[in-house]
């Protein structure tokens, strides 16, 4: 039986669980009908040219467990950021673990896609924002027709949210070989400010593909710093997609760290749909073996007196391959536009491989853009004079790639997460860095 063919059987299967009388299951029904039309993206589509999906669909996937499996706080601790005190929305092979989270509905709702999705209370709010930003291709089709669980944020106005938010979906390895697809929706209030890190963690070396996305809307005034978090295991994948509007005056601060997994797509999309915001996306990618990374980002400017700033950094060793497809798209009316994009790589070894494809699309005449890649190895003259002042080989590239990292690392507003991701790199260069950032 082909993916396509397990999918439609499946979609029968899951409307005998589910109501259908409802406003998600009209967009199901739809969706379902797009991803027939469209389908798995393919190497010939120019957004996939340097990223086969082929071998992630031949598997075949358990899409939904078969059964729930009993998982206890230490087995997950050293995955969270357990050193703050957060909201926590935890899943268990797609299944929302309620002993092991944290939720709300006091002064604004951290909770349950699902709640969301059924709950009448909540019908102004899914009806006004649920898939009206996510781009319609083949995987959001996908993920919006199967989607059953994940993280609904909706904060009201003037609301500055005390401790971050911690979204974290767990496969244990309960099935041989298993596909989710998680749907989150984060809705930002006027004058409000939220932080939020997500991470999806597999706990065995099965098979596991992941095929997620995240809408987030950010009023009039609002501040949101996010974190995604990518460091898994060698068997799972991870399909991405988020986007994300912005209205006047907001702020939206993107941190991408990609270490593990043996294939990562990570799909941000920005759209500016007032005057004065400012979207920043960083990344820090350090992989090796066989390991693909992709970044595919859009930052589209529709109004003038905005910013937006991209700084992507690359380290790959051995076999691993990196894409980065940047694209700042400035429409005729943004004015007075600042739009700055940089992608930096680091080829460990001569069999890696990077394909960087900056692009700029202006269509104002009074703005400030500018883009740029590089594509390089260590500085052998640095190299020798760490060396000679007594620094071991091994402990001057470590030092030297960390480094290259670093200024991407200032930007991390959590000094818990910049502490986790300082030692992540200093684990994935394989030596011991004594201090963090």
């Amino acid at each position: 039986m082909s993916f396509k063919d397990k999918i439609l059987s499946s979609f029968i299967a899951l409307e005998n669980e589910v109501d259908t009388e409802t406003y998600a299951h009209q967009l199901r029904n739809e969706a379902l009908a797009s991803f027939e039309e469209l389908g798995i993206p393919q190497r010939k589509e120019e957004a996939y040219k340097y990223t086969s999906l082929k071998s992630l669909f031949d598997k075949d996937y358990s899409l939904f467990p078969k059964k729930e499996t009993a998982i206890e706080y230490g087995d997950i601790k050293p995955y969270l950021i357990h050193q703050i005190d957060a909201y926590r929305v935890i899943f268990i092979d797609g299944i929302y673990s309620s002993h092991l989270s944290e939720t709300t509905h006091d002064k604004f709702d951290v909770c349950l896609m699902s709640s969301a999705l059924n709950n009448p209370k909540y019908s102004p709010v899914i009806e006004a924002f649920y898939n009206k930003l996510a781009p319609k291709d083949g995987l959001t089709s996908l993920n919006t027709a199967f989607a059953r669980e994940g993280a609904y944020i909706s904060i009201g106005k003037n609301i500055a949210v005390e401790k971050p938010i911690e979204v974290v979906y767990f496969s244990t390895g309960n099935e041989s070989t298993l596909m989710t697809q998680p749907r989150n929706l984060v809705v930002v209030g006027e004058n409000s400010q939220v932080q939020i890190i997500e991470r999806h963690q597999s706990l065995s070396d099965n098979h596991v593909l992941t095929n997620s996305v995240t809408e987030i809307f950010a009023d009039k005034r609002a501040m949101v710093d996010y974190y995604k978090i990518q460091n898994d295991h060698l068997n799972a994948s991870l399909i991405d997609h988020t986007s994300v509007e912005q209205k006047s005056d907001s702020e939206v601060r993107l941190h991408t760290f990609s270490f593990g997994g043996a294939l990562t797509r990570n799909n941000l999309n920005f759209y500016q749909r007032g005057e004065h915001c400012n979207s920043i996306l960083n990344g820090v990618t350090i992989i090796e073996g066989k390991q693909h990374v992709d970044h595919s980002t859009l930052v589209h400017h529709t109004a003038p007196n905005c910013e937006s700033y991209q700084q992507y950094k690359q380290i790959f060793d051995d076999k691993a391959v990196g894409v980065f497809n940047g694209k700042v798209l400035v429409d005729k009316v943004a004015q007075k536009i600042n739009a700055f994009q940089q992608n930096n790589n680091i080829l460990v070894s001569d069999k890696a491989t990077i394909n960087s494809k900056p692009q700029l699309e202006i269509f104002a005449d009074d703005v400030r853009c500018s883009h740029g890649c590089t594509i390089g190895q260590l500085d052998e003259d640095a190299l020798f004079y760490m060396q000679s002042r007594g620094i071991g080989k091994k402990e001057a590239r470590a030092l030297l790639m960390f480094a290259f990292a670093n200024s991407v690392l200032e930007s991390v507003k959590i000094p818990e997460i910049k502490s986790r991701i300082t030692k992540l790199i200093a684990k994935k260069l394989g030596v011991e860095i004594g201090f963090d950032l």
